[in-house]
C-alpha cells in the first residue's frame, strides 16, 4: 500500500518528489524500495515511514503467515534472522488507526511546502463556497420548482 497523499505530497513540495510508503513488512517492501524509483521514473527517491522492523518490535505487532511460495523469502528471513521454512509478515493494519495517522502525518510534515499547503487550502475553500452558492439556488433553477 502506498500512502494515499502521494500524489498530493508532490504537488505540496514540487522540488522534491519523495514517495513516502506505507506498507506491510515483508519481503515484498523490498522490491518497492529497491527499485520504485527506477521502474517508475517519477520519484527522486522512496521512504519507507510504515511498517518497518523496528515498528514491528516496538509495537508488539503480532506476526502472521507469510506467503510460503514466495521466491523472495529466503534472502529477507536471512536479512532479517527469521527461519527460512517458516515465512511471516507483519500487517500495518495491526496499528491502531489513531497511531497509524499520527505516524503518517509525522512523516508527511517536513515534505510539506507551508505555502503551497495554505495556496491549496485557500482555493478549496473557495471553490467549497462556490459550490454551497450553487447549490443554495438549485432549486430555484429547476423548471417546476419554486424557491
Amino acid at each position: 500500500m502506498v500512502v494515499s497523499t502521494a500524489f498530493e505530497l508532490r504537488k505540496l513540495h514540487p522540488r522534491r518528489a519523495v514517495l513516502l510508503y506505507v506498507g506491510d513488512f515483508d519481503c515484498s517492501g523490498a522490491d518497492i524500495e529497491r527499485d520504485w524509483v527506477k521502474r517508475t521514473g517519477c520519484w527522486d527517491q522512496v521512504e519507507r515511514v510504515l511498517l518497518t522492523y523496528e515498528q514491528t518490535i516496538a509495537y508488539g505487532l503480532p506476526a502472521a503467515e507469510g506467503k510460503k511460495d514466495d521466491p523472495r523469502w529466503p534472502g529477507f528471513a536471512r536479512t532479517y534472522g527469521f527461519d527460512i521454512n517458516r515465512p511471516v509478515q507483519w500487517e500495518v493494519e495491526a496499528l491502531e488507526p489513531e497511531e497509524l495517522q499520527r505516524l503518517v502525518l509525522d512523516a508527511i510534515d517536513p515534505y510539506v511546502d507551508r505555502e503551497v499547503l495554505a495556496a491549496a487550502l485557500a482555493e478549496e475553500r473557495r471553490q467549497r463556497r462556490d459550490l454551497a452558492d450553487f447549490l443554495s439556488g438549485w432549486d430555484s433553477r429547476r423548471p417546476g420548482t419554486q424557491g
